[in-house]
């Protein structure tokens, strides 16, 4: 499938494809990209209480959590002390968005920046694209009942901003633009990780090639994605849908068929 989103969702004319990369390496953990997120975007309040998740008010993405970041506590290991990872999660963006495929209204669609929005006043709250993300990242809001997910701000692009959260982060963990630019970037800073000693540090979704089609919204961890609450290998959940529906319309024509003989059969 082709790595261009935008011009299989038919715009010609269009930008780069843009995104994130998120440096987990330099994150801080002061959430600041959660607390812009929510002011720009006028998110409702939540993780106002405790969790039990040392540091983790939020607990992970949702409708009304749009960037969640994660404090991932570990064990001393020997001769170390307590290690903290911490990671800025959001929606992936994915090239093969199953949240698109299954959404029944044309809520979601696909911008001319390769991003995935969902509309207001179009989304029926149906529900069928909560299932659909293979990264959990989708909510309906109790207040409305409707779908919500992180936007890339689609009206600060328009304008030609960049997101609150990437705007917001002080470290620039969270990095935005021109994905092929960010991939670049990303395995250069890889690879001076490694060189410095950081082994396990490596690229989450940056892979066309993935069963997603790679993310407009990729990760450098420092440890295995389920360390971070992330699938290891996600696949798009409707990348088998062509074929059902194939076996679907033969099971109907040979009903069809069947009820037609069996008709005949009886008028002889």
């Amino acid at each position: 499938m082709s790595a261009d989103p935008a011009a299989r969702a038919g715009y010609r004319d269009h930008p780069p494809r843009i995104g994130f990369f998120t440096d987990t390496s330099i994150c801080i953990g002061c959430k600041a990209c959660e607390v812009a997120c929510k002011e720009w975007n006028a998110v409702p309040e939540d993780g106002l209480s405790l969790t039990g998740m040392s540091y983790d008010n939020t607990v992970g993405l949702g409708a009304s959590t749009w960037r969640h970041v994660a404090f991932v506590e570990q064990p001393a290991r020997p001769g170390e002390g307590l290690r903290w990872l911490m990671a800025s999660d959001v929606c992936k963006h994915c090239t093969e968005a199953a949240c698109l495929d299954v959404c029944p209204t044309g809520a979601l669609f696909r911008t001319e920046f390769g991003t995935v929005v969902v509309q207001d006043d179009v989304c029926n709250g149906c529900g069928y694209c909560v299932p659909a993300c293979p990264f959990g990242v989708i909510g309906r809001r109790e207040q409305d009942g409707q779908a919500h997910k992180c936007t890339l701000c689609y009206d600060r692009l328009g304008a030609g901003l960049e997101p609150a959260c990437a705007k917001a982060c002080p470290t620039d963990s969270i990095q935005f633009g021109p994905l092929d630019e960010l991939r670049e970037r990303a395995q250069l800073r890889v690879q001076d990780l490694r060189a410095a000693g950081q082994d396990q540090a490596r690229l989450y979704l940056n892979d066309p090639d993935d069963g997603i089609g790679g993310g407009g919204a990729f990760f450098l961890l420092l440890d295995e994605p389920e360390v971070y609450g992330l699938p290891p290998d996600p696949v798009v959940t409707t990348r088998d849908l062509p074929g059902m529906w194939r076996h679907v319309a033969l099971a109907a024509a040979g009903l069809a068929a069947t009820v037609i003989a069996l008709g005949l059969g009886r008028r002889k």
